[in-house]
């Protein structure tokens, strides 16, 4: 899986191109300091190759580095946390 993801801030969302379709995860920012990853796109023909992991691998690496708290309402993004413990301290708390 060599395709590159992009960030594009102004649209809020991380994507790749696969063979010409794009995958997606896309975020808002709810409040100062918080981004809420709220869908996760994977076309098709590609789900089950990683292209969401990686997705939202890089989502939440950008939040870490931004030291931004983060709501997973995407249930793909809750499970990619709940199998990657190491980023539920991102996890803003109620």
């Amino acid at each position: 899986m060599d395709e590159a993801i992009i960030h594009d801030e102004e649209d809020l969302r991380f994507y790749v191109i696969i063979d010409g379709d794009e995958a997606e995860l896309t975020y808002t920012y709810p409040e100062s300091g918080v981004m809420d990853f709220d869908h996760t796109f994977v076309p098709d023909g590609e789900r089950g190759n990683g292209f969401g992991d990686k997705l939202v691998q890089q989502g939440l690496d950008y939040a870490r580095s931004r030291q931004y708290q983060i709501i997973p309402s995407c249930p793909f993004v809750a499970g990619y946390i709940k199998r990657n413990a190491h980023y539920e301290d991102l996890v803003q708390s109620e």
